[in-house]
């Protein structure tokens, strides 16, 4: 099959859409696949021996936006693929939906960006409204060019359907399950011990430092006794973010815990390190159409304490796999991270099942399941396109 990969971030931009669109590439081209891919630029010049074509970008709030050019066109024409793969189309991605529909090619939209949410969320009173109905408004009519629309979760397929999107399928995520395993524990003694000198119980959150990851739900986590808290990643809000958990952490009374440590941006070995130094694992933001760090934590054995909304609701199974805390009742994150640092066999029992439930999502599989979607969403075009008798 021929397939031309459209994505809004990719390389070197770290962030779900980057890793799902790499992991992607790499297991078509694996796979005997015919890729080539498009991207906002800066980019490499190829991706696991696949032409990766950048087109000119401009920056909002340090994210490289794509700019449309002749080239989505002339990409798609040279490279006649046999479908178009569009990754949380925004712009870059609007534009190629809008060119397979002129030149006869099924493509297939995968939503991953909960953007309206955000827009509600951070936009003042009405204007946050406003913007949010105008997103959905936007996203009808981008994800009505496509044949099918792929979401990665039951909560977001059921959002979609409800705004107006239809011809949908639910296509999850893979996780590497070799790099991110609980054998890795035995080799990050050290960074273990740096990190927790007195015995403490290591609490984490990986992931975008961002408004929109509310990491203000961190506070509460920070002042569990007998803890230290321990923020992997990069963005926007890590100044601020470092701030307001330091002053946390300082206004416990007695003797308070040790301060919290942000480790940055880590990927590969050292990201993998870094869920194998943790205890527990915990997610904080109520936008998120799938959670790939909740698989990634699982798949190193850890416990996973995430919000009983969006994508978690599939990843974490309440009381067997990890926690899901009401996201609308003050403090209840905390409370159940308290539970299970009092509670050492029950920690190690949730990350036995919670490797155990991710042991089958290997990213080779999970692409098989899109070759599948592929295929489906070809049928589809082709039964759209007979002529009406």
């Amino acid at each position: 099959m021929r397939i031309a990969v459209v994505t809004e971030s990719f390389l070197p931009t770290l962030n779900g859409v980057t890793t799902s669109a790499c992991r992607v590439v790499e297991c078509l081209a694996a796979g005997g696949h015919d890729v080539v891919v498009m991207c906002p630029g800066p980019a490499p010049t190829e991706h696991a021996g696949v032409p990766v074509v950048a087109v000119p970008s401009v920056s909002v709030r340090a994210f490289p936006l794509g700019v449309p050019t002749r080239a989505v066109r002339d990409v798609l024409t040279d490279f006649a693929p046999d479908v178009v793969h569009v990754a949380s189309p925004f712009v870059l991605g609007a534009r190629a939906l809008s060119l397979a529909e002129q030149l006869g090619i099924p493509a297939v939209a995968v939503y991953q960006t909960d953007m309206p949410s955000y827009l509600a969320q951070h936009g003042p009173g009405a204007v946050g409204t406003g913007a949010a109905g105008a997103a959905w408004r936007w996203i009808r009519r981008v994800h009505g060019l496509a044949t099918l629309t792929l979401a990665p979760s039951t909560p977001t397929l059921a959002e979609l359907a409800a705004h107006g999107v239809r011809d949908t399928a639910r296509w999850g995520r893979g996780v590497d399950t070799a790099l991110y395993h609980p054998s890795r524990r035995v080799g990050v003694e050290a960074l273990r011990a740096g990190l927790a000198p007195g015995g403490e119980v290591l609490v984490g959150y990986v992931g975008r430092l961002a408004p929109e990851k509310e990491l203000w739900r961190l506070e509460d986590v920070a002042r569990v006794p007998e803890t230290r808290l321990v923020v992997v990643g990069d963005g926007p809000g890590r100044v601020r973010t470092g701030i307001r958990l330091a002053e946390a952490v300082a206004s416990m009374p007695g003797r308070p815990n040790r301060p919290p440590v942000l480790l940055g941006q880590r990927s590969g070995e050292a990201l993998a390190d870094a869920y194998a130094a943790l205890d527990v694992f915990v997610h904080t933001g109520t936008r998120e159409t799938f959670g790939q760090t909740l698989q990634e934590a699982a798949a190193s054995g850890l416990p996973v304490v995430a919000p009983a909304r969006g994508g978690p609701l599939d990843l974490v199974e309440h009381d067997r796999t990890g926690l899901l805390f009401d996201p609308d009742v003050p403090g209840d994150l905390a409370h159940r991270v308290r539970a299970l640092v009092a509670d050492p066999e029950r920690r190690a029992l949730m990350g036995t099942a919670g490797r155990v439930a991710v042991e089958d999502r290997t990213w080779p599989g999970v692409v098989d399941e899109l070759v599948e979607h592929y295929r489906a969403a070809m049928t589809l075009h082709a039964r759209r396109s007979l002529p009406v008798a």
